[in-house]
């Protein structure tokens, strides 16, 4: 074998990962797929009044941290807040489940978690904001499971709060 030969496996190589490369490109494109923008806040969310209906929601707790990791300057009633500032208003969330199927013995077996979030976003000189949006998961009970179901439920209220605070950064920063 020769030193062309050799060359030859790697440029053979080399054209087999760019056309791997291209492959996966169009399938991914041609499915829908797009990478979501970074959420950065406007310049005049530098200075953020935010209050909530249940001040100590765990999604008020949340937003509130992601604001803080934004560096928005946080203030949490009209006496601390900027003048001109937006004052971002969470209102009551939400938790509804509904029975999707039952055992043979007549238990719930599996539920649809709907989570609901309202919140208005007033700003100086401009109409008042209202959104509202609600995110869905299933959950799978088990009876037998009682604890690890429970410990399960809550780790995925946690993540249904999470993403409800990434929604809301989000569609601020498209404000």
């Amino acid at each position: 074998r020769g030193l062309g030969d050799v060359y030859k496996r790697q440029v053979t190589t080399y054209y087999k990962q760019i056309i791997a490369v291209l492959l996966c490109s169009v399938a991914l494109s041609g499915c829908g797929f797009k990478l979501k923008k970074a959420s950065v806040l406007p310049q005049e969310f530098k200075y953020l009044t935010v209050t909530a209906d249940d001040a100590n929601s765990a999604l008020y707790r949340q937003l509130k941290k992601q604001l803080v990791n934004a560096n928005v300057d946080l203030s949490e009633d009209a006496i601390g807040r900027q003048a001109n500032s937006p004052h971002l208003v969470l209102n009551k969330d939400k938790l509804d489940r509904r029975t999707l199927s039952l055992f043979k013995n007549g238990q719930v077996a599996e539920y649809e978690l709907t989570y609901h979030v309202a919140y208005q976003v007033f700003r100086p000189g401009q109409d008042t904001v209202k959104h509202n949006f609600e995110l869905y998961r299933t959950y799978q009970d088990d009876p037998n499971k009682a604890l690890a179901k429970a410990k399960e439920l809550d780790i995925i209220l946690t993540e249904m709060r999470l993403q409800a605070s990434h929604r809301i950064m989000r569609e601020l920063s498209q404000l």
